[in-house]
């Protein structure tokens, strides 16, 4: 895959497997592409063991502008040691994440999109630049890529998913309006 520019996207599984069973990964390859997009080899874990319940996660494991990394090197590794260190807990949980963050510390002009707040400070905390997915989809508007209709819809059918988002069904244009996002 030959990028436009050097960005990268480094992406968790909870947007991506989210914009796949809500049928819009179509609109997330929209905005990002002209970056390269990376996803760690625990994001691929985590969607292949929800491909039984969700078949739409395929078309994530399946899609040729998201490239699969396996986190490896002695950089990487000691960056999700410690993220696993400070996330996972007993349940066993933020795998994905303590990947996604690991992957972006160490790649040059890597970004992590994920939306866990707590692993969102932890990355911050560390210097890694991280972006929410509705900071995507704002970014997206403001460069005319998409629409605030167009955003509406995505974010009605992400909350009909069952996505945590701030506000409620039919509700961004005016949560992005009173915060200045879009």
């Amino acid at each position: 895959m030959s990028a436009k520019n050097d960005k990268v996207y480094v992406l968790d599984t909870g947007p991506l497997s989210h914009f796949a069973r809500s049928q819009w990964l179509g609109a997330l390859k929209a905005v990002l592409h002209e970056s390269r997009v990376l996803i760690p080899d625990t994001v691929e874990t985590e969607l292949r063991s929800g491909v039984a319940q969700h078949s739409e996660l395929q078309a994530v494991l399946d899609a040729d502008w998201i490239e699969m990394t396996v986190i490896d090197t002695d950089e990487q590794l000691a960056a999700f040691s410690h993220y696993t260190r400070h996330l996972v807990g007993p349940a066993r949980r933020n795998y994905g994440e303590c990947g996604v963050l690991a992957l972006a510390e160490t790649t040059p002009n890597a970004t992590a999109v994920l939306d866990d707040r707590v692993a969102k400070r932890l990355g911050e905390q560390r210097k890694v630049e991280v972006r929410g997915t509705l900071g995507l989809l704002c970014e997206a508007i403001r460069q005319g890529l998409l629409t605030v209709p167009l955003v509406s819809a995505v974010a009605d059918d992400l909350l009909m998913n069952r996505y945590r988002l701030p506000f409620g069904p039919g509700g961004f244009a005016r949560w992005a309006e009173e915060n200045g996002l879009a």
